[in-house]
């Protein structure tokens, strides 16, 4: 490994650093949430300019280390995109049905209410 490569791996915590408190603090926030939802409904990587958010950049990178540190994602550097992979695996050995149960509940809000950003009548 190169020391350029050294300067862009990201920290993640192990899976025995990951706390229910801080996985619920991520998935609290609308912004954050909606990102969880897309790598959830893709199944796959995204990079960070995938995501079309109502927030300016430094708020966005501000999300996606919100996202990292408390364990949900994991960030990859592939050339110059930075990619992001759900930790659905992980989430669900530590928390069985959370993740799940967080996204379900989301999509029945937004069955409820309309879709995000859409006028409450």
């Amino acid at each position: 490994m190169t020391e350029r490569d050294t300067a862009r791996t990201l920290a993640h915590p192990e899976p025995d650093e990951i706390r229910l408190e801080g996985v619920l603090h991520a998935l609290s926030d609308p912004v954050r949430l909606s990102i969880v939802r897309d790598l959830a409904a893709t199944g796959a990587e995204l990079s960070c300019s995938h995501f079309d958010l109502p927030v300016t950049k430094s708020t966005t990178t501000h999300h996606f280390r919100v996202l990292r540190e408390s364990g949900v994602v994991r960030q990859t550097y592939r050339g110059t995109a930075k990619m992001n992979g759900l930790r659905r695996t992980e989430l669900h050995t530590l928390f069985p049905g959370l993740l799940d149960g967080v996204l379900r509940a989301a999509a029945a809000e937004e069955a409820r209410l309309g879709a995000p950003g859409a006028p409450v009548t």
